[in-house]
């Protein structure tokens, strides 16, 4: 099986379809600006659960976000779950430059 995932900038999602249907078998949103991507809300049909669109998906949004020098801020369940186990991309992590006073 092969997943294919592209950016759909209008809908301001990834989408994910497998071996060529045009059905879609998952999706990525996100909200962007000029420095950063926030990943809120992943979801992948029961019917293709387990067969990897989820990491696809994963994967893409990260390596394009990498490649474009964003950083990440992954609110979404999913995408903060898998950024914890794939350590790789955990530098692409938006880290807050405020800091709180005593």
């Amino acid at each position: 099986m092969t997943v294919r995932v592209d950016d759909a900038p209008e809908a301001r999602r990834y989408e994910a379809r497998v071996d060529g249907e045009t059905e879609i078998a998952g999706v990525a949103e996100y909200i962007r600006t000029a420095e950063l991507v926030a990943f809120v809300h992943t979801e992948v049909p029961a019917a293709y659960e387990g067969r990897g669109v989820g990491s696809a998906l994963a994967r893409t949004a990260l390596d394009d976000a990498r490649a474009a020098g964003l950083r990440v801020l992954a609110t979404c369940p999913y995408f903060a779950g898998w950024i914890a186990r794939h350590p790789e991309y955990q530098d692409l992590l938006y880290q807050s430059r405020s800091h709180v006073s005593d």
